[in-house]
């Protein structure tokens, strides 16, 4: 079982702040290079790939109910079943993905189209989400090992797969969207695919080192490709909330910038700059928040209840620290990071302000994720959701007041993050405070 110095909580989240670096820097890049093709290109990809993110959620739901459950049993050091819960886990990401994959293939294009007010960007993000979709079948294996390794502490196994993937991406945007390195110059659809080629690699390394690792003897990972009853009720309870709250928090942005689409263009561009910025903040707070799951799973497995309050404050310290440290440039130099995500000058003075208007929603919700996760980790995933569910009610209705009844300027509609996020810490910890959630069964 893992220890509880700064070290070792350090240890398990750098990698994935590291991995999570790699993946801002990967969006960022990918946004750079599209928007030197066109405005259009630009706000297709950053949509499209938002509605790629919502669905692909449903799948990340799920591999962090399986790495609740490996953590759990890991603490409970009930370690002949872990291979059961994997196994189960990979079958039941290959049938959600196969869903997602007809949907976001057949039918997302053709809807998209119909509720745009620009037609052409429309049509644009109907070709990006087509080519995307392939993703989903890498992503359903690499989503199940990296649960596995997260639960285990063994964060660098992710942090690895997460630097092939980058780095495979980035050279795969130069070479397909503008024709460099002898490839065919593709521009947007050449940005869909890279990213979807570069998601292949990173599986094929995961799943290559899996079939070396000890891991692979030790707890029988490849026994168990039988469906479990069990082991199915059990990964079904815990992470199909997850899964569902996963997605109702990212349609929910998606439902966001649709609104913004059908305000205007300017708007739509100025928050498509804000989204591509925004994840480098989201570094420290998900990979702290895959280390909370990890510690509290394991010492609620272990009984040790005591030691919950330092996990959490102990977390929190290094998230605000860590946070501090990669989005400082939004407080001290936004206009530079916008620049690098977009050259066109119309868009650069209100991007900048909108970032330091953000920034302390953020610091907040680096504190407050922190309960939010020990929820998770708990496996109260049902509460969790109706937490969740019940911020992003609030979020949509501040949000459709905002962009729909009193049509604010742009800088205010983004305010509404701090009632996301107020939202959920307040929710967090009354249900901490009020509820005896540490004896949940798992």
């Amino acid at each position: 079982m893992l220890d509880l110095r700064y070290k070792t909580i350090l240890g398990v989240a750098l990698p994935m702040m590291v991995s999570g670096f790699i993946q801002s820097i990967v969006l960022i890049t990918d946004a750079a290079f599209v928007s030197r093709i066109s405005t259009e290109a630009f706000d297709a990809v950053g949509n499209g790939g938002l509605l790629f993110v919502t669905l692909n959620m449903m799948v990340v739901g799920m591999g962090d109910g399986a790495q609740i459950i490996i953590a759990r049993r890991i603490g409970e050091n009930r370690l002949s079943v872990i291979g059961r819960v994997f196994g189960t886990s990979i079958l039941t990401h290959v049938i959600i993905a196969i869903i997602l994959f007809l949907f976001l293939y057949l039918f997302i294009p053709d809807w998209v189209v119909s509720y745009s007010s620009n037609k052409a960007v429309a049509y644009l993000q109907g070709d990006f989400i087509r080519i995307r979709s392939f993703a989903l079948f890498f992503s359903m294996i690499t989503i199940s090992i990296n649960a596995f390794y997260m639960a285990e502490g063994k964060t660098w196994v992710v942090l690895v797969g997460s630097i092939i993937t980058a780095l495979s991406n980035v050279v795969l945007d130069y070479g397909l969207v503008f024709g460099n390195l002898g490839l065919p110059a593709l521009k947007m659809e050449g940005a869909a695919l890279a990213s979807t080629i570069a998601d292949g690699l990173g599986m094929f390394f995961l799943v290559v080192y899996l079939i070396y690792s000890s891991e692979r003897k030790k707890y029988s990972l490849f026994s168990h490709f039988s469906f479990d009853l069990a082991s199915s009720k059990e990964l079904l309870k815990v992470g199909s909330p997850l899964m569902l709250q996963g997605f109702s928090a990212l349609a929910t942005w998606t439902l966001f910038f649709t609104w913004l689409e059908q305000k205007g263009q300017f708007d739509l561009t100025v928050s498509q700059n804000i989204r591509s910025i925004y994840f480098l903040a989201f570094v420290p707070i998900w990979g702290f928040a895959g280390t909370t799951k990890t510690y509290i799973s394991q010492y609620l497995g272990a009984k040790e209840f005591d030691k919950i309050s330092i996990i959490q404050r102990r977390i929190q310290i290094m998230t605000v620290l860590f946070l501090l440290f990669c989005f400082h440039g939004a407080i001290f130099y936004p206009e530079s990071l916008i620049r690098f995500i977009n050259p066109h000058e119309i868009y650069v003075k209100k991007s900048a302000e909108i970032l330091q208007l953000i920034t302390f929603s953020i610091l907040f919700y680096g504190l407050i994720s922190v309960y939010f996760q020990t929820i998770h980790g708990s496996g109260n995933t049902i509460h969790s959701m109706l937490i969740e569910m019940s911020s992003v009610a609030v979020y949509s209705f501040c949000s459709y007041l905002f962009i729909k009844v009193w049509s604010f300027d742009v800088y205010w509609i983004w305010s509404v993050e701090y009632v996301y996020f107020l939202m959920l810490g307040v929710l967090s910890l009354l249900y901490l405070s009020v509820f005896n959630w540490k004896n949940k069964s798992v």
